[in-house]
This record gives structure tokens, C-alpha cells and sequence, in this order.
């Protein structure tokens, strides 16, 4: 008798295990849940779904926009019981003066931003978010930005900070001096670090103005 209700124990416990690791992904927003988000006027520029904090939920990322304002908002999947709710995890300005929608993309994880902002002389940056387990937040963990003509017209400048470790890695672009073959070369590539940082989505930092100090040696 005693061993019979060990193996009923242990059945029921490997059950429950197998329907919560079963249990289907919960949706992210719907359409229309993203819609009565948004001001009046405001319209939707991009959107990708994925799970940003381990929890096999998919999560959802809207970039909105009205007039040259273009805002990133995110909002995780949360499961209380059989009560499923979409919380706000972060959001943050691009940069304005958009030369097409912002690329989204969701990579084990990381939440890629990418976005060509500008006109003759643009703005290409990169984006890198990530999510935590344990509260709706996102912390940003790569910038990477390039300042450059898109005719050739001046020089520009790169760099890839690694906001987990402080590594930053700049370059200069020279105007290939060649006219019959436009382009630029990479010149003058840096290591440096500086103190890892952390800043999450609602603090991220202008990618022009850090571009700046950080080719200033700052």
C-alpha cells in the first residue's frame, strides 16, 4: 500500500511537471491592444514579438511615431494564474529625421534596434537590449553608431561600446581619395574602456553626443 502511493505521488508530480512545461507560449499584445496605445495621430513605424525574459512568453516591441517623434515601447507577458497581462518593461526616444522604418529584430533574447536616421549626413545605429528575469526591464548592453556623409562629402567616424564589459572600439573614416571610386577608409582604429555601465531603456544615451565624447577621448 505504501509503495503504491509513492508511485501515485510520483506520477502526479511528473504530470503537473509535464503540463506546466507544455503549457503554450501566451500571445503577445494584439493589434488592437497596441492601437488604443497610441495618441492621436500617432501611427505604428515597426513591431517584432519575441521572448525577451526567459519565460517562454512572447513579449511585444512597437516603435510609434507622429510627426519626426519616433518612440521604442516594450511590454512583457505576464501570467498570474490564468490571468495573462501585458506589462510596460521600458521605452525610449530614437533619434528623429528617419530614413526608413527602424529594423527590429529579437536574437536569443537581445533586442536588436537597428535605425538610419539623418539625411546627407546620417546617423547609423545599432541598438542592443536585453531582458530581466526578475522585473519588466531592459537593460542596454551594446551601442554601436556611425556618423558619415552618404555622398562622400566628409569624413566620419564609428564606434562599438560594449556596455557589459566598457569596451569601446573607434575608427575614423577618411574619404577615399580616389574620385573615381567613392568610398571610405577605416583609419585610425581604437581599443579604450570605460567603467561598465549600466543604463536601462528609459536612460539611454543620445548614440550622436556619445559618439562625440568618446572620440574625444571621453
Amino acid at each position: 500500500m505504501e509503495r503504491s502511493l509513492v508511485f501515485l505521488a510520483i506520477m502526479l508530480a511528473s504530470g503537473a511537471a509535464h503540463a506546466a512545461s507544455t503549457h503554450p507560449a501566451a500571445s503577445a499584445m494584439s493589434d488592437a491592444e497596441l492601437r488604443r496605445l497610441l495618441a492621436p495621430g500617432e501611427e505604428v513605424e515597426a513591431r517584432v514579438d519575441g521572448d525577451l525574459n526567459g519565460d517562454g512568453d512572447l513579449d511585444a516591441v512597437l516603435v510609434s511615431v507622429k510627426d519626426d517623434d519616433r518612440t521604442v515601447r516594450v511590454f512583457f507577458t505576464a501570467r498570474n494564474a490564468a490571468r495573462i497581462s501585458h506589462v510596460a518593461a521600458g521605452k525610449f526616444n530614437l533619434l528623429p529625421g528617419a530614413l526608413g522604418p527602424a529594423e527590429l529584430s529579437i536574437d536569443k533574447g537581445v533586442l536588436v534596434i537597428r535605425d538610419l536616421t539623418g539625411g546627407t549626413s546620417a546617423t547609423s545605429t545599432t541598438y542592443r537590449f536585453r531582458g530581466e528575469a526578475t522585473a519588466p526591464k531592459l537593460r542596454l548592453i551594446g551601442l554601436d553608431a556611425t556618423a558619415y556623409s552618404r555622398t562622400y562629402a566628409h569624413d566620419g567616424a564609428e564606434m562599438s561600446w560594449n556596455l557589459l564589459t566598457g569596451d569601446i572600439i573607434t575608427a575614423q573614416l577618411k574619404v577615399a581619395p580616389d574620385d573615381s571610386d567613392r568610398g571610405y577608409d577605416k583609419v585610425g582604429a581604437k581599443r579604450a574602456r570605460r567603467p561598465a555601465s549600466t543604463f536601462y531603456m528609459e536612460n539611454t544615451p543620445n548614440p550622436e553626443d556619445e559618439l562625440n565624447l568618446i572620440m574625444e577621448g571621453k
